[in-house]
């Protein structure tokens, strides 16, 4: 090549490049990705919670409830249909790359009444023509508009995602509820029980005139004091049975459930794998690397519309004055062309548009980088619940049984007449107060289980050829 023609061609190369696309750039920095999770984990559990994870619990009634909420779930079907809409918006960005064809006919029809008629004569005339123009896309510019389009499809299904595994989590949560609220009320039909059949012994002793109405008056309030909590448990569980009649798409009238026991639930345990790998595995993680790449492609297209813009057109058609010799060859006419534009003065449009891209990208990488950081504490958290409410359920069931023993001690002592009420009653408290919390233990720790499942991506892993941030 010639000196000349390379002196030419140099600057023309160079604006090419810079309309091409370019990578995203990498979000995640070494000191932001820690090496290992620090959170207690139980060694003898799978690394990767299944896609089924609630199958784990062994209750067919929570695999029943799962099913019906994929299924009837609005929130989910709301998600599926924004699916729907990003599929149709990269559609039409997609048609930015092909000829646009329109069809045309015509008819027009004209006439005129007086002395002046003789120069204009009333005639009437036939068109039928096609118009097609096509935009090149030299630059990329339309490319990358595509490009961000389906990026923000993929987000669009990782929102999906998301919205899913939030669903399924909060299915199992309420459920779990309701089965622990059930079973404080039986506890406190256990404790009314107890409380009752000592009140009939005072009774007897106060007819005696061995005890006090002292002591009737206490064990009364005690009783009164239990009974107040049933209906707040009621209502309590109302109200989880109603938020998971929504979850499942149903009207919370005539909503219930089968029994169901608690205890019986155990969720297996799971390890949270490395750090590195929970980037693949969390859907709102993938969408916010999406969505990072969806801006990135804007940009591209903002930098590609600082270059000219070439438009090819070409039209061709029959026009005639009788329909019947419309389609003759002499009658048809065409014409092609071509158009560059170059914006020369916008006003800083273009220059405000490229600027307003690079900021949104950098809101983006910023927005990336706390949703990692939120999945990495997400993880931490439960793995810290699991383990401290499992310490504390193996604690309470130890003074349950000292707690109960001492309550039966009590109690044949007071009946024996060797010990006062008060003894009994601090016994009774410390035994059904423990019971309760034993249960409110329970729930927690199961709760930070499907926590634990949610936070490590409910099994679900991100397609490899999905990713724009490599790790």
């Amino acid at each position: 090549m010639n000196r000349p023609l390379l002196f030419l061609a140099s600057p023309a190369l160079a604006v090419l490049l810079a309309g091409c696309s370019t990578p995203v750039p990498p979000a995640l920095p070494d000191p932001l990705q820690p090496k290992s999770f620090v959170g207690p984990a139980k060694a003898q559990g799978q690394v990767w919670p299944e896609a089924l994870w609630w199958q784990g619990f062994g209750d067919p009634q929570l695999t029943a409830l799962e099913s019906e909420a994929e299924q009837g779930n609005r929130d989910i079907a709301m998600a599926a249909a924004r699916v729907i809409q990003a599929e149709a918006q990269a559609t039409i960005q997609r048609s930015a790359l092909f000829p646009q064809i329109d069809g045309q006919a015509d008819y027009q029809n004209g006439g005129c009444k007086g002395q002046g008629c003789q120069q204009f004569p009333g005639r009437q005339s036939f068109g039928v023509s096609i118009n097609a123009s096509y935009e090149l896309d030299f630059w990329g510019e339309a490319r990358s508009n595509l490009r961000a389009a389906q990026e923000a499809l993929k987000s669009t299904r990782f929102a999906a995602q998301s919205v899913a595994l939030t669903v399924s989590a909060n299915v199992a949560s309420q459920y779990l509820t309701v089965l622990a609220i059930r079973r404080r009320i039986a506890i406190a039909g256990e404790n009314i029980t107890a409380i009752t059949a000592i009140l009939d012994v005072i009774k007897l002793r106060v007819q005696a005139g061995s005890a006090s109405h002292l002591d009737l008056a206490r064990e009364e309030a005690q009783l009164q004091s239990v009974q107040a909590q049933l209906p707040g448990l009621e209502t309590q569980e109302k109200q989880a049975l109603y938020t998971l009649a929504v979850l499942l798409g149903r009207p919370p009238e005539a909503f219930g459930l089968a029994g169901g026991d608690l205890e019986k639930v155990a969720a297996p345990a799971v390890e949270p794998g490395l750090p590195s790998e929970l980037l693949a595995r969390r859907p709102d993680i993938a969408q916010a690397e999406a969505n990072l790449a969806s801006v990135h492609a804007n940009l591209d297209a903002a930098r590609a519309a600082f270059l000219p813009q070439i438009s090819l057109t070409a039209s061709g058609g029959f026009f005639n004055t009788a329909i019947g010799t419309l389609l003759q060859g002499s009658s048809f006419g065409y014409g092609y062309g071509a158009q560059l534009l170059q914006s020369i003065f916008d006003g800083g449009r273009l220059a405000g548009q490229k600027d307003l891209s690079e900021a949104r990208q950098q809101e983006f990488i910023a927005a990336y980088q706390s949703t990692v950081l939120n999945a990495y504490a997400d993880v931490e958290m439960a793995l810290v619940q699991v383990a401290n409410t499992g310490q504390a359920q193996d604690h309470l069931r130890l003074l349950i049984a000292a707690a109960n023993e001492a309550f039966q001690i009590s109690e044949l002592q007071y009946r024996q007449g060797t010990t006062d009420l008060l003894n009994v009653l601090q016994s009774q408290q410390t035994l059904f107060s423990a019971q309760d919390q034993l249960v409110q233990t329970e729930l927690a720790n199961r709760q930070a289980a499907v926590h634990l499942y949610e936070a490590l991506g409910g099994g679900w892993t991100e397609d490899p050829q999905d990713r724009t941030q490599h790790f």
